[in-house]
């Protein structure tokens, strides 16, 4: 692509990152999914199933998918809601607990070294493109402005 778009930029930027926490994660037998459910789950209350698709954008399916993997795993354990009966709330076990931590210290990690290349100013200015970008989003405002041109 002789000019990159601004698509394109976020794209590529998204696919080196998410390789390259699927790389580090998979020295320990797990997914960036599993790493980012991980640090998803409240540590000690449980956190109910409901809840996690919202919070992390994932697709009911694949969180399925994602939760009975870590499941199998050891990582977490499943028990009814004692408020709703209907709900499940889902623990992270002793290994869930030490995979988290260990999941918050690889993203420490990416953004402290970020921070020592990246000046303060240049990572402000980028956090309010990224913002002002969801907002358009979230508003509809892209498609809708262009149809109406």
């Amino acid at each position: 692509m002789k000019e990159k778009t601004i698509d394109y930029i976020l794209r590529a930027t998204w696919q080196a990152v998410s390789r390259m926490y699927n790389e580090e994660a998979a020295k320990y037998g797990a997914t960036m999914a599993t790493g980012f459910a991980l640090l998803s789950m409240d540590k000690t209350n449980g956190t109910p199933s409901t809840a996690l698709g919202p919070k992390m954008g994932m697709e009911a399916t694949s969180l399925t998918r994602t939760l009975k993997s870590m499941e199998e795993k050891g990582l977490i354990t499943r028990k009814k809601n004692p408020e709703d009966g209907r709900g499940v709330l889902i623990y992270l076990t002793e290994d869930g607990k030490e995979k988290r931590e260990l999941s918050k210290s690889t993203v420490i990690n990416f953004n402290e070294t970020i921070r020592q290349h990246i000046s303060e100013e240049k990572l402000q200015h980028f956090m309010e493109v990224a913002e002002t970008i969801n907002e358009l989003i979230q508003n509809k405002t892209i498609f809708n402005q262009t149809e109406k041109k």
